[in-house]
C-alpha cells in the first residue's frame, strides 16, 4: 500500500521548483520529504519540529514556505511537490470540489477553535440591529461563521445545509438586519476596530496581543459537527507517499514535542489532533468527503 505521495512548495517562489526537476521530470530521494508549509506559528512551528525529529531517522524534510492558499494544491494535485500543511478538511473539500483536484489528508495534527470577538460590545446582546460583522471570505470558514451565529439564535439558517456549505444565501431569517462584510480570514483581528463583530480564529486574537476572555462574545462548542472539518492536517497529492515515509511523517508531526508546543502556543489556544492517522485517514476522508 502507498500513500499519497508527499512534497510540498513555498508560494513565493515557483522557480524553486526547477532545483528538484530533471528534464525528465521530478528527482526521486527516497530521504529527502518537500513540503509546502504556510507562513504561520501553528504551521511553521511543528513543521520545523517535525524536520529535527525527521533528520534523526535519517530524513531530510525540505521545507518552503508560503502565505497563498490556492498554489499549495495545485502544485501538490499535479505532482509537482508532495504535500502541504496549511489547511483543515473543509476547505481542502471545497478546493477539490471546486478545482477538480484529488488532495487528500494523511493525517491530522490540531483543530484551531474559532468565535465570534469584538472590541466594543461585551455580549452577544449588546450588538444592535444592524451590527456590521466580519465574515471570512473563504467559503468553508463563512460557514463556520454562519453556523456559530445560527448556533446563538443570532440568524437563522437551512438546516439541510452542511456546515462547509453554508452561504449567506441559506440565511432564512436575519430578524435584526445584520450586515456582514467578508475579509481574508488570515485578517479578522486586524478587521475589528472597524466593525462591531467579527468570527476569527482564537490564535489570530492572540497573536494580535488582544485578550481573548475580554472581546470573545461566543467561541464554538467543538462538538463533532465543528471538531471534524476544521481539524488541519497534513495532505498529499495522487501520487502518494511510500509506508515508510507516511509513518515516519507521521511519527514525527503527531509526537510529543509538537504536542507539547500546541499545549504552550499562547496559553493553549489550540487544541493538538491525532486522531486521524494513516490507518484511518482513507475512511474518514472518503464519509467527509461523500
Amino acid at each position: 500500500m502507498t500513500h499519497p505521495r508527499l512534497r510540498i512548495l513555498s508560494g513565493a517562489v515557483l522557480a524553486t521548483a526547477a532545483l528538484g526537476l530533471t528534464s525528465c521530470g521530478l528527482v526521486e530521494d527516497d530521504s529527502t520529504i518537500s513540503i509546502v508549509v504556510t507562513e504561520s506559528a501553528p504551521f511553521q512551528e511543528p513543521a520545523e519540529i517535525a524536520a529535527e525529529l525527521l533528520e534523526e531517522q535519517g530524513y531530510e524534510l525540505d521545507i518552503t514556505y508560503m502565505t497563498d492558499i490556492v498554489q499549495p494544491n495545485q502544485v501538490v494535485n499535479q505532482g509537482e511537490y508532495e504535500g502541504n500543511y496549511f489547511q483543515h478538511l473543509a476547505y481542502l473539500n471545497n478546493f477539490n470540489a471546486s478545482n477538480d483536484t484529488a488532495v487528500q489528508p494523511l493525517f491530522s495534527v490540531y483543530y484551531a477553535p474559532a468565535g465570534l470577538f469584538s472590541l466594543e460590545y461585551d455580549s452577544l446582546e449588546e450588538l444592535p440591529d444592524g451590527a456590521e460583522i466580519n465574515l471570512p471570505v473563504d467559503p468553508s470558514n463563512n460557514g463556520r461563521a454562519l453556523q456559530l451565529l445560527a448556533d446563538e439564535g443570532l440568524i437563522e439558517v437551512d438546516e439541510s445545509v452542511s456546515i462547509i456549505d453554508l452561504t449567506q444565501n441559506d440565511i432564512t431569517e436575519n430578524p435584526r438586519d445584520f450586515q456582514f462584510v467578508e475579509t481574508d480570514q488570515q485578517s479578522a483581528a486586524q478587521v475589528l476596530p472597524d466593525v462591531d463583530a467579527g468570527f476569527a480564529f482564537v490564535r489570530l486574537i492572540a497573536e494580535a496581543d488582544l485578550d481573548v476572555e475580554e472581546t470573545a462574545l461566543s467561541i464554538e462548542d467543538g462538538r463533532e459537527e465543528v471538531r471534524t472539518p476544521f481539524t488541519c492536517v497534513v495532505a498529499v497529492g495522487p501520487e502518494g507517499v511510500s509506508d515508510e515515509q507516511a509513518q515516519a511523517l507521521q511519527d514525527a508531526f503527531q509526537s510529543e514535542e509538537v504536542e507539547q508546543w500546541f499545549e504552550d502556543y499562547q496559553g493553549g489556544v489550540i487544541d493538538f489532533e491525532d486522531f486521524i492517522t494513516i490507518d484511518n485517514a482513507e475512511e474518514i476522508w472518503t464519509d467527509f468527503s461523500a
